[in-house]
């Protein structure tokens, strides 16, 4: 993994140093037992490596005035590359770990703060692509993976994340499930998010849990376990690649309007109380979103959770009910603009 930050990279360029200070020490010791003292090259190994570990062996041979010259300067020098070796290496390691419980502490914290938060269980083909569109959305989400390959890429991709396992409360604790509004389980395995969904449901009833599923056996289990929506990927699949017969041209507008980008928004879903003061019942014609931002309302969603799609331009919006939206990206954007969603 790339080496970004400037103290650890400046450490590890200290340990190539020493390193090479080190093999230069060796390659000095082994050529001089050779030459000056006549060893064979196995005894002027031997020789050198005992006598830069300082281990107290008596000679091979006993050594004749310039051997010992020479060996007294090899212990000295070598007494300094080697302490100067295992200091920098010493403190390399020291560094590293601190900067990582100095990151994690952070991140803890950082989560500790959140109120009414994603937390997304599992980062694999599914919880990457829910972080990226919850991302894209400006939701504020954590991520708990036990992978320690994976958490890297969260580091540099700068996604909140606990490490450890979601089958623990203790995990799930730490993530903010006591506060969170929402859980994406999103593992491999439909038995540990059965009981992922049955750990949240204990600790946080009114939160909304969204669970994968692989089999169909499953859904049903998921969905006595506490679990609001169950998604079975594969079932998903077949159905779209069947419509892509059936209906080519209208799946894929369908898709289009899920294509996000940097900033690219084509569906929103508001509070009815983020447009206008609800005391006040308006209709949808009363309040006139396509001249105002270009939005289309395409649905409405009322107190009970019936989704109407297409409604009458007479339907009144309570508190309490929502709009669906329809429009080009920079239309979205006026739209968040001119009544402050966020």
């Amino acid at each position: 993994m790339k080496v970004r930050n400037p103290l650890l990279r400046l450490f590890r360029s200290k340990i190539y140093t020493a390193l090479l200070l080190l093999l230069l020490v060796l390659f000095i010791g082994v050529s001089g037992f050779r030459f000056i003292a006549d060893y064979s090259w196995i005894d002027a190994v031997y020789m050198t490596v005992i006598t830069i570990t300082t281990v107290g062996f008596e000679e091979v041979n006993p050594l004749n005035t310039t051997a010992k010259i020479f060996t007294v300067f090899l212990i000295l020098s070598s007494v300094v590359i080697v302490g100067y070796a295992i200091s920098i290496i010493t403190e390399y390691i020291l560094s590293k770990n601190n900067l990582e419980d100095i990151k994690q502490r952070k991140m803890q914290k950082e989560i500790s703060t959140m109120r009414d938060h994603i937390i997304i269980c599992g980062f694999g083909r599914n919880g990457r692509q829910a972080a990226r569109k919850l991302k894209i959305y400006k939701k504020p989400f954590v991520i708990i993976e036990r992978n320690k390959d994976i958490i890297e890429r969260l580091q540099e991709e700068g996604y909140p994340y606990v490490l450890g396992n979601a089958n623990e409360d203790e995990t799930l604790l730490e993530a903010g499930i006591d506060r969170a509004s929402t859980l994406i389980c999103a593992l491999p395995s439909d038995a540990d998010n059965l009981f992922v969904v049955l750990s949240a449901r204990q600790i946080n009833g009114k939160m909304t849990i969204i669970s994968r599923a692989s089999q169909e056996a499953s859904y049903n289990k998921l969905k006595l376990a506490g679990a609001n929506n169950v998604i079975l990927p594969d079932k998903i699949g077949g159905d779209h690649m069947a419509s892509l017969v059936v209906i080519p041209g209208l799946v894929e507008f369908i898709d289009n309007l899920g294509i996000v980008g940097e900033s690219n928004i084509n569906i929103e879903e508001v509070k009815v109380e983020l447009l206008y003061d609800a005391k006040e019942v308006k209709t949808i014609r009363q309040l006139d979103l396509r001249k105002k931002t270009g939005c289309t309302v395409i649905g409405f969603k009322n107190k009970d959770g019936e989704y109407i799609v297409n409604p009458e331009a007479d339907t009144k919006l309570f508190t309490g009910t929502k709009i669906v939206v329809l429009g080009r990206p920079e239309q979205i954007e006026r739209l968040n603009s001119e009544y402050n969603i966020p």
